[in-house]
């Protein structure tokens, strides 16, 4: 994977964007000094180089009724090929899921999960993450509050 060269301007931009990605052109070319046309040249170079890949709207997820957040930390049974596959075929179908990460050391998965409440949570701990049999051990650990 080949890096893109990022100046000051650069890294200004992608601030900005980062935290207000609905910015119009001439509001984003104020922040960082820039002309609009100039501006609108770098987020154009900044998408083509694949910097940036994507907007998107970010929802509250208490609004949607998903009260309790839970980091989910899984072993796998077996590592073979097909087994990883498997598990990442039913990770990837689950909405309680939000994220799921790869890990080195003692655990294979971190789990980032949304549910509306406790009961949700078994459900999806005992109806999915081990009901098909690929998981040999499973930690859980419930955010109290986002520090940041």
């Amino acid at each position: 994977m080949q890096t893109t060269t990022l100046d000051r301007t650069d890294l200004a931009l992608l601030r900005a964007l980062r935290s207000e990605g609905r910015l119009s052109n001439v509001e984003l070319a104020e922040r960082v000094n820039l002309s609009p046309s100039a501006c609108l040249r770098r987020v154009q170079r900044l998408e083509a180089d694949g910097v940036i890949t994507g907007y998107r709207a970010e929802v509250d997820p208490a609004k949607l009724g998903l009260n309790l957040r839970a980091f989910v930390r899984v072993q796998l049974k077996s590592h073979g090929a097909a087994d990883i596959a498997r598990f990442a075929e039913s990770i990837n179908g689950w909405d309680e899921v939000e994220r799921c990460h790869a890990l080195t050391g003692d655990m294979d998965y971190l789990i980032e999960v949304r549910v509306q409440d406790l009961e949700h949570f078994s459900r999806f701990l005992l109806d999915r993450l081990l009901a098909g049999g690929q998981v040999a051990d499973v930690n859980s650990s419930f955010v109290l509050r986002a520090v940041k």
